[in-house]
């Protein structure tokens, strides 16, 4: 029998899959805000949020006010793509296109028939996928990340979807910060909650 390994990463706490869940589906979310869609007391919020900046997970910015008050800090997800991108995660993308390289000039293995900028993301895409617990295959000729067995297999049925919509959300950012053709699809649905397969797929240029 294969055993999962132990979650970590950004979702190895339900309350900050909430939290990302929240940031996006819509930026520019404030602590107030997310304490009362959450639950969640403040204290507990902002030591959430601290881990999802350190982890490049997420980006903040300072209210822009036109009356008087003190501004606010709004939060949003980083999605990579210009604007919403955190430099915690382009460094991220870099460091794993440097092992990358690395790796492949140490096993004498060709980059990604999908070309030099697909091979960053793919790097960059199994180092996230790692560091989340997961042991992702990816197989380049059907497009798919197989992470069977799924770390989240014994997570509670009726959290089984927020985490694996969060989920292919982080999975697309981190495609998009890397830059290339390659998007996640979604997530095939599966009779057995240890079996999780993503779909990927080439974009056009």
């Amino acid at each position: 029998m294969v055993i999962a390994k132990p979650v970590c990463g950004p979702i190895s706490s339900y309350s900050r899959v909430q939290i990302l869940h929240l940031l996006q589906t819509r930026p520019e979310r404030t602590i107030a805000e997310l304490c009362e869609e959450t639950g969640l007391h403040a204290n507990t919020v902002r030591e959430h949020l601290q881990r999802l900046d350190e982890g490049g997970y997420i980006i903040h910015a300072t209210e822009h006010r036109t009356t008087r008050g003190r501004p606010r800090t709004l939060y949003s997800a980083a999605t990579g793509a210009p604007g919403a991108s955190s430099p915690v995660a382009r460094e991220k993308v870099n460091e794993a296109a440097r092992r990358g390289d690395l790796m492949r000039r140490v096993l004498h293995t060709d980059a990604s028939k999908l070309g030099r900028e697909a091979t960053y993301q793919l790097d960059a895409l199994v180092e996230h996928l790692e560091e989340s617990g997961f042991d992702p295959v990816i197989d380049e000729r059907e497009m798919t990340v197989e992470l069977t067995p799924c770390p989240h297999a014994a997570a509670s049925p009726e959290n089984r979807p927020l985490l694996c919509q969060v989920h292919l959300g982080l999975m697309r950012g981190v495609l998009t910060q890397a830059g290339g053709p390659i998007a996640a699809e979604c997530v095939r649905a599966a009779a057995n909650p240890a079996e999780c397969t993503v779909q990927l797929r080439v974009e056009a240029a």
